[in-house]
């Protein structure tokens, strides 16, 4: 075996998103890793690794157009050892539903299966556990540094169903439950080691599983034995805790984190009338890491518009902060097609998403321009028209990076009505708390530009549309909620929890740790996001999570999160 100093460490990249976050993390261990560029490149490699997001089919045509099929298989049958991640384990077996007509590399026994969503939300995007189904007669032999005591992140809606049976013995190390289903989260036999989980975004547990791989010989004794059925997989998947920095542009230019109250981020008058400045976005950014946040998101709310895109100061802040957090980062605004200044080059939404993907985002925010994209999808629908039509952002970036890489901000605000037939066709609820004059009613006004402007368009309405345009997520704000510290608006959050199938953030309002606890237990969303308790710390994520666990709700536990 080569020594660890001297091997030779290369990284498999097809196009598949955000591979920078795997750099930086193999760097933070203290080590190299170049890129496969050409076919030549398998045989100059003592390891490798094989990250891949987004689309099974679409990884599987990257390889075979870059001509690496072969050459991959080439590698894996010389012994050298190979670490795939998500749909870097996932092409290892036959096939996937997502791509029915494109066959995977078949090194594996199995098929990659769509999770059933008429039981939980899909896809399964989170923190959860990763339990060992074997017991292995090893002695000196190293074995992948994986706990079942920490948790590890998981973001996909498809995964090979763990059964027990057939082959599975042979290959199958971890194996994880999520709703009424077990799926197997890693694989190792021979020379091979794959995660379903992203070690790259999984703090310090998914560090010490890339360390392993780098360090030591994960060559797999044949002999292995399951000693747990699906059935004695324990459900562990966690809610999350999200960290949100609104950034912003101040009076003097410089990039700080700012908070609104009710989307005002300027100081009183009396104040001076400057945007509030809470801090710089990535020393910001490291605290939360620190101190235990599950997911860190930034929200751009200046538009740089007199800047060619490239030079955009957002994408500088993901590289910097990709660097030093090992958390999922989500990245919104501006995500749409742009022009730059001189109008040399027009830059698609795709290929903006694409820029934040490799600048070190792992999933982009899209506001207003879901709220066009919904309006649109309806009038299709009333057109008689087919409503899915590629044309949006939302189907492009879902097509070529996975549903899981999109997220929809919602900027909603109460409209009271007296009775339901006074809201114009829109989704009513009966509210408990009353309108101004006396109103029992009410519907969510989606807003674009910041919150500056009505559109036509209902909450439910919206989060339907995308949904089926492909977007993976709903981060759910509240503009009458927004800096009132008075709790989050439950009506709301829960019937837009019971609209829609994925995943659900609880955004604008919290200012006491029982108000998340509230939250998760009356709605069952899927995350919590904070901002401005966060960045003042009058209430410190460790104490939200510290409360959320006396509540009974799992969470992935301060101690075992993210000092790497």
């Amino acid at each position: 075996m080569v020594s660890v100093a001297k091997q030779k460490l290369y990284l498999l990249d097809y196009g598949a998103g955000n591979v920078r976050s795997l750099l930086n993390a193999v760097e933070r261990l203290g080590y190299t890793i170049e890129y496969i560029a050409t076919a030549d490149d398998f045989d100059k490699a003592d390891k490798i690794i094989f990250p891949g997001v987004g689309a099974f089919g679409y990884a599987m045509k990257a390889l075979q157009n870059k001509g690496f099929v072969e050459p991959l298989k080439a590698f894996i049958a010389s012994g050298r050892p190979l670490m795939g991640i998500c749909v870097g384990m996932q092409v290892l077996f036959e096939g996937s539903d997502e791509s029915p007509s494109e066959l995977g590399l078949g090194l594996f026994e199995g098929r990659v299966r769509l999770f059933d969503s008429s039981t939980k939300t899909v896809p399964h995007m989170g923190w959860n556990s990763a339990q060992i189904v074997h017991e292995d007669s090893r002695s000196e032999v190293s074995v992948p540094d994986l706990n079942e005591e920490r948790r590890y992140y998981f973001v996909h809606s498809y995964g090979v169903p763990y059964t027990a049976a057939g082959k599975q013995s042979e290959f199958v190390y971890t194996a994880t439950r999520y709703g009424n289903e077990t799926i197997v989260s890693s694989i190792w036999q021979g020379n091979v080691f794959a995660t379903q989980f992203h070690p790259e975004k999984s703090g310090a547990a998914g560090l010490a599983a890339l360390r392993s791989f780098i360090e030591c010989d994960l060559v797999r004794p044949a002999a292995s034995k399951v000693i747990k059925a699906p059935a004695d997989i324990r459900k562990e998947f966690t809610t999350r805790v999200i960290a949100c920095l609104d950034v912003r542009a101040n009076d003097n230019g410089d990039l700080v984190v700012t908070k609104g109250d009710q989307y005002d981020v300027r100081e009183s008058a009396d104040m001076g009338g400057d945007v509030r400045n809470l801090g710089k976005p990535v020393d910001l950014a490291k605290r939360y890491f620190d101190e235990g946040a599950d997911e860190i998101a930034f929200l751009n709310i200046t538009s740089f518009r007199n800047l060619p895109f490239k030079d955009t100061p957002m994408l500088e802040v993901l590289r910097q902060a990709s660097r030093c957090i090992f958390v999922p980062l989500t990245i919104g605004g501006g995500v749409r097609d742009v022009v730059d200044p001189d109008g040399e080059q027009v830059w698609s939404a795709v290929q903006v998403a694409g820029e934040y993907f490799r600048s070190g985002a792992d999933k982009v925010s899209i506001g207003s321009d879901a709220v066009y994209a919904a309006e649109r999808y309806w009038q299709r629908v009333s057109d008689g028209c087919k409503p899915l039509d590629g044309t949006t952002a939302i189907e492009q970036i879902a097509e070529r990076y996975g549903n899981q890489a999109v997220v929809i901000s919602v900027d909603p605000r109460r409209v009271y009505v007296s009775s339901p037939d006074h809201a114009k066709g829109h989704h009513v609820i009966k509210t408990v708390f009353p309108g101004p004059s006396g109103e029992e009613y009410c519907w969510y006004q989606c807003t674009v530009k910041g919150g500056r402007e009505g559109r036509d368009v209902d909450v439910r309405q919206l989060v339907t549309a995308c949904e089926a345009l492909g977007a993976g997520e709903v981060l759910l704000n509240c503009m009458d909620k927004d800096g009132t510290n008075s709790g989050y608006d439950i009506e709301l959050i829960a019937d837009t929890k019971a609209a829609v199938s994925i995943p659900v953030i609880a955004s604008s309002g919290a200012g006491k740790p029982e108000h998340f606890s509230e939250v998760v237990n009356k709605t069952g969303v899927e995350a919590v996001l904070a901002a401005g308790i966060f960045h003042r710390r009058e209430v410190p994520i460790e104490a939200v999570k510290d409360h959320l666990l006396q509540r009974g709700i799992a969470i992935r536990p301060v101690k075992q999160s993210n000092i790497v």
